[in-house]
């Protein structure tokens, strides 16, 4: 039953990310097998900036594509990351369509 879960869990994962990363192309390079290294390195470095969000290039944008990232590798944020990213993007089609009318 658990690793039902975990498959779903995981799909779910795949799934946000895919869609993440139709907007930026290189992040779905760093999903790849080979690049684990780098991909902590570029993680905890989004997460930094993310911190200095108050900082014109810089962005609070920074920490969730961090953790993202990170998750890749920690199974224990994926469930929690995906639902965090599924609620954000329901919150924010919800303003959409109250800012239209």
């Amino acid at each position: 039953m658990r690793e039902k879960q975990r498959d779903k869990q995981r799909r779910r994962f795949d799934r946000q990310f895919e869609r993440l990363g139709r907007y930026l192309p290189g992040v779905a390079k760093l999903r790849s097998p080979g690049w684990i290294a780098g991909r902590i390195v570029v993680a905890l470095l989004l997460i930094i900036g993310g911190t200095l969000g108050m900082l014109p290039v810089l962005g609070f944008w920074m920490i969730p594509l961090g953790l993202l990232l990170l998750a890749i590798d920690i199974p224990a944020l994926q469930a929690p990351l995906s639902a965090v990213i599924i609620g954000s993007r329901r919150r924010l089609t919800l303003l959409r369509r109250k800012w239209r009318g």
